[in-house]
């Protein structure tokens, strides 16, 4: 079945500007449930998974608005941006003066909505393809991710991959709103941020979020 990722995500969403970070656009959806229907439909699968991409998630505002408020973090540096989503971290680490950034997302529909979005905000970002969690990527600088310790298996995985490249000599930068599954040791704090919230996606209208690095 051939599916025209790029028309499904025109129809399903609009430009939009977030109160936190006024400076990027990202194609975003206002409802979670029926685009998801959509997809589950499209796919015949009702176990598709949920269409993470077309929200901003408060991990990745909080990071994208850290990386922004803190370039030195990212300047001159090669980035892979890590479970990409909409690709608002990466869009950021461009804005903020990285050297080259990578979107790194396994669902095909988070690969084409990073493009829009890339062009949306007059950047450029390359696409890195599935992360191998066997060992840390080359020629990477910094990892970011944003909000990725929701779920057990996945902040299991993701954890000691991220760790593995931490201690491989790569700065690894974290985003959590205190989900369930993040790291508690092994970290060092480098900021936190009141980020405003969908109904859509969290219980309450603001969540704080902290910035970690990984320390090897």
């Amino acid at each position: 079945m051939s599916i025209d990722y790029a028309a499904i995500i025109q129809q399903e969403t609009e430009p939009r500007t977030l109160t936190l970070l006024p400076e990027i656009t990202l194609y975003l959806a206002e409802q979670v449930t029926p685009l998801w229907t959509r997809l589950q439909t499209l796919h015949g699968d009702p176990d598709y998974p949920p269409p993470f991409w077309a929200f901003a998630w408060v991990g990745g505002q909080a990071l994208a608005r850290y990386l922004l408020d803190h370039p030195a973090h990212v300047n001159g540096l090669r980035v892979l941006d890590f479970a990409s989503g909409s690709g608002l971290g990466a869009i950021a680490a461009v804005k903020a003066g990285a050297g080259k950034v990578w979107t790194c997302d396994i669902d095909p529909f988070a690969q084409i909505v990073c493009q829009l979005n890339a062009a949306a905000n007059a950047v450029q970002l390359a696409e890195w393809g599935a992360a191998d969690f066997s060992k840390p990527p080359k020629d990477i600088d910094l990892i970011i991710a944003g909000d990725i310790c929701y779920e057990h298996l996945m902040a299991h995985r993701s954890l000691k991959w991220l760790r593995l490249c931490a201690e491989a000599g790569i700065k690894v930068l974290l985003a959590d709103p205190g989900r369930a599954y993040a790291p508690k040791d092994g970290v060092e704090e480098l900021g936190r941020l009141i980020v405003p919230t969908s109904p859509e996606l969290e219980e309450t209208p603001t969540r704080e979020v902290v910035i970690w690095r990984l320390v090897s």
